[in-house]
């Protein structure tokens, strides 16, 4: 695969289902990705959503970890200003070294939740104020070089976690490029300012102890399937069930209908919903190959960092199976062709 790939588990609790299947999907999900070839999996802090089980996002990985054997696990992110970065330079310093090599530490600033949410966590409304601080601080942590005399994180992994700033503004491209940190930007469900973000953290960057040049990473939602209509039918079910817990917002969903949904999808007002999920493969592998290869070129990105939106566990794994395959087969060609610019 020219451009490494990445999964996003939202870790999703189904309609009717438990956070205790989710768990058990997220390590199906994690398994499939290991066997693909995929890089890494990350999961993300969200609150008081009852569709999403990765609120405890550390203990979750720590999960996943301890189920699959190589692949990559980290936060993608974890919302910083909801924590002490104390806290969690001894959570992640922990999972490194249960699991050495392995553990990712993507930081976001957003709350990951509504405002009575935010008050619940006790985060201060100005936290977001001092993430760069933050940030910093907790870098001094994971490196052993605290900025905190007489404060040092224990346990204290042998090799540092590797950190990654989050963002879907020209923010955090700034941040990520002044730092010398991978920056992975939200265009799975914030398109509107990628291209001008990636511009401005690759003019930016000055290089760091963890990274020599400039490393991007954008998120994409993918439906792959074997049959180009199933997999549209996979996004409509998977958007229909988003929209619903986007309007539907905390511990209890609401009932709507998919007239009722579709409607509003339609509606002026709707329609901000459908755009922010712009970027999104959907049809057969070789369709979604082509997409992928497509949104890597425009954007630049090393990576790409996909979520599997379909609704069933069969079919996001499905889903993941058949999206590296592609792009495995298509790399493989390409190294293959020959090079009809040189004299034969």
């Amino acid at each position: 695969m020219p451009t490494a790939l990445s999964v996003l588990d939202l870790a999703p609790i189904a309609p009717g289902g438990t956070a205790r299947e989710s768990f058990e999907a997220s390590v199906a999900l994690a398994r499939a990705a290991e066997r693909s070839g995929y890089r890494r999996v990350w999961y993300a802090e969200h609150h008081n959503m009852s569709s999403i089980a990765s609120s405890a996002t550390s203990v979750v990985i720590g999960h996943i970890a301890a189920h699959t054997e190589t692949i990559r696990l980290g936060a993608g992110g974890i919302m910083l200003p909801n924590h002490s970065p104390l806290v969690i330079a001894e959570q992640f310093g922990t999972l490194e070294t249960m699991f050495p090599g392995r553990i990712d530490l993507g930081l976001g600033r957003a709350p990951g939740s509504d405002q009575n949410t935010m008050r619940a966590l006790r985060r201060d409304a100005m936290s977001a104020d001092t993430f760069p601080q933050d940030v910093l601080e907790l870098q001094g942590y994971l490196s052993g070089n605290s900025r905190i005399p007489g404060v040092q994180a224990v346990p204290r992994a042998e090799d540092t976690v590797p950190l990654y700033i989050l963002g879907s503004s020209l923010f955090g491209a700034q941040l990520a490029a002044q730092l010398g940190l991978p920056y992975a930007f939200a265009s799975h469900f914030a398109p509107d300012a990628l291209h001008q973000a990636v511009t401005v953290y690759r003019d930016g960057f000055q290089p760091s102890e963890q990274l020599a040049e400039p490393y991007v990473i954008a998120g994409v939602n993918v439906f792959a399937s074997d049959d180009h209509d199933e997999a549209v039918d996979q996004k409509t079910i998977a958007y229909r069930a988003r929209a619903r817990s986007m309007i539907s917002r905390g511990p209890v969903r609401a009932t709507f209908t998919d007239a009722e949904i579709d409607a509003l999808l339609a509606s002026p007002n709707g329609r901000s919903l459908t755009a922010m999920t712009r970027y999104t493969a959907v049809g057969t592998p070789g369709e979604v190959r082509d997409h992928l290869n497509d949104f890597a070129a425009s954007t630049h990105a090393d990576e790409l960092i996909l979520v599997h939106h379909a609704q069933k566990l069969d079919d996001r794994l499905r889903s993941v199976e058949l999206t590296a395959a592609a792009m495995i087969e298509n790399a493989t060609a390409e190294a293959l062709e020959p090079d009809h610019a040189l004299p034969r």
